[in-house]
């Protein structure tokens, strides 16, 4: 299957103003606004000057509501620099660390959907893409421009208890924008999830069959299976948990063969607000590539230093420890959530350590529409690298 570049999302936006046109009595739009200041601060080894950035990110969309059995959307993004003593990887300032929020403005999201057929809705168009936890396709909404994907999807619930998706991506948008040789790749991808849900938990399936027109060497198929449960009584902790395993091959144009696997668990518990857990990823390598996610939300994963978004070739295994408040009285604002988390980094294949992280993060709501987020993560490398390195995040977020 072919489909030229850009011609999804541009149909998808034809469509939506047409329908918009010819039937306004029908809809209800909604004007919907994100608008996200940010500092971020990098010290890393290596660099003389740490990197100081100030970004303003502001999303401003469209939302039709309901017109019979059509929805559309659309939304621009605009990221804008206020102090850019920082690499954004566009902007030429490769003397400081990389802190990856570039300049741009452009089409974030283009999408029409139609849910006129029995427990099914189809999406067509430049669209959000997140698939179970993110861990290996999602929107990687830490950052100031978003990650979407012009794709077809297909979500079908007519069984009970049965969730299924089927996803054709065309292409993917990603954080480095549009003037980053690497700020969009074309795919020729096939996404498959199914997810049914049991008295004694939710049993999750799921295929990624990825070929990368642009970077073959990033071309791979990924099966894998999961499942998650939850234990709670009335007066009794509530304990929570989930097994995972993917395997992964090469695929499409790939020119280079290899057969990883990638595990992770993690189990939980909380009461009365407090929560602790426990959890390890363990993904392979084979001493010349490792088991890749390179469509991931990868901030959200192995620390938020962000070390590891590239898996290193001898595989990584993090063993994390988490701990967390949701402060039931805070002195201030609506909500006031804190958590810690402790990484041991270490190389699946033949050992050594990688290294060990902290990150902490405290974020409160104070209204329905403002919420603030102070944020940072502490990476200690092993001699020879990966390089040491502290970021800082404060962000204020007002939604509409």
């Amino acid at each position: 299957m072919s489909v030229p570049k850009k011609s999804m999302f541009l149909c998808a936006s034809a469509i939506a103003i047409q329908i918009a046109v010819a039937a306004p009595a029908m809809a209800d739009p909604e004007f919907t606004l994100n608008s996200r200041l940010r500092y971020e601060a990098v010290d890393q080894s290596g660099f003389a000057d740490p990197a100081q950035a100030l970004t303003l990110r502001s999303r401003l969309g469209l939302d039709s509501g309901p017109m019979d059995d059509f929805r559309f959307l659309i939304e621009i993004e605009n990221v804008l620099h206020i102090v850019d003593d920082f690499n954004s990887t566009t902007n030429g300032n490769g003397a400081f660390p990389v802190v990856a929020d570039p300049e741009v403005t452009e089409l974030n999201r283009a999408q029409i959907a139609y849910s006129g057929f029995e427990g099914t809705t189809v999406t067509l168009g430049r669209q959000r893409v997140i698939l179970g936890d993110a861990r290996y396709i999602g929107n990687v909404g830490f950052r100031q421009n978003e990650q979407t994907f012009d794709a077809f999807r297909v979500s079908n619930q007519s069984i009970e208890n049965l969730t299924l998706n089927y996803l054709y991506l065309d292409r993917v948008n990603r954080i480095f924008g549009s003037d980053h040789p690497a700020g969009d790749w074309d795919l020729n991808g096939h996404a498959l999830t199914a997810d049914y849900q049991m008295p004694a938990g939710r049993l999750s399936g799921f295929a990624f069959l990825i070929d990368n027109r642009d970077v073959a060497g990033l071309s791979s198929a990924t099966y894998g299976v999961r499942w998650q449960g939850e234990i709670a009584n009335e007066g009794a902790p509530t304990f929570t948990y989930f097994v995972e395993y993917a395997h992964q091959t090469d695929y499409g144009d790939n020119p280079v063969s290899f057969d990883l696997g990638m595990f992770r668990a993690q189990a939980n518990i909380a009461q009365n607000g407090f929560s602790a857990g426990i959890g390890v990823e363990n993904l392979e390598g084979n001493g010349t590539r490792g088991f890749s996610t390179p469509l991931a939300t990868l901030h959200a994963f192995q620390g938020w230093g962000d070390v590891f978004l590239g898996t290193p070739a001898n595989g990584v295994r993090d063993i994390y420890l988490r701990g967390g408040w949701n402060v039931p009285e805070p002195p201030f604002g609506q909500s006031l959530n804190l958590a810690a988390f402790y990484h041991d980094f270490e190389a699946e294949n033949a050992g050594g350590s990688l290294g060990s992280e902290i990150d902490l993060v405290a974020t409160t709501r104070l209204t329905e529409h403002v919420s603030l987020q102070l944020k940072g993560a502490f990476y200690e490398g092993p001699n020879g690298g990966p390089a040491d390195r502290n970021k800082l995040w404060f962000a204020i977020t007002l939604t509409r």
